[in-house]
């Protein structure tokens, strides 16, 4: 196990706080890792998907480090400027 993995572990047991915000805040981050790494797949950049979905460098800056509250809509034009979908799963 890293240590990264155990002071996670050890924190949630200490921290209730922490323990209840980190999965959904690990949520959040991960989003924002995919939608990064299908941009640079798709072999566009940050100023590229900006430009199609007629905004700033910035927002979608911000929608890939930091996409703790994207709109649905929004996802789905960022999805769509890289020739992909948005496919839901509730399990």
């Amino acid at each position: 196990m890293s240590d990264l993995k155990k002071y996670i572990g050890a924190r949630k047991k200490t921290d209730p706080e922490f323990a209840e915000n980190y999965e959904q805040g690990y949520n959040d981050f991960k989003i924002g890792l995919y939608l990064k790494e299908l941009r640079q797949q798709s072999g566009l950049t940050q100023d590229d998907v900006a430009l199609k979905l007629k905004t700033k460098k910035s927002v979608i800056s911000r929608m890939e480090n930091h996409s703790d509250d994207i709109r649905l809509s929004t996802l789905r034009k960022y999805a769509k400027s890289l020739g992909k979908r948005v496919k839901i799963e509730i399990v």
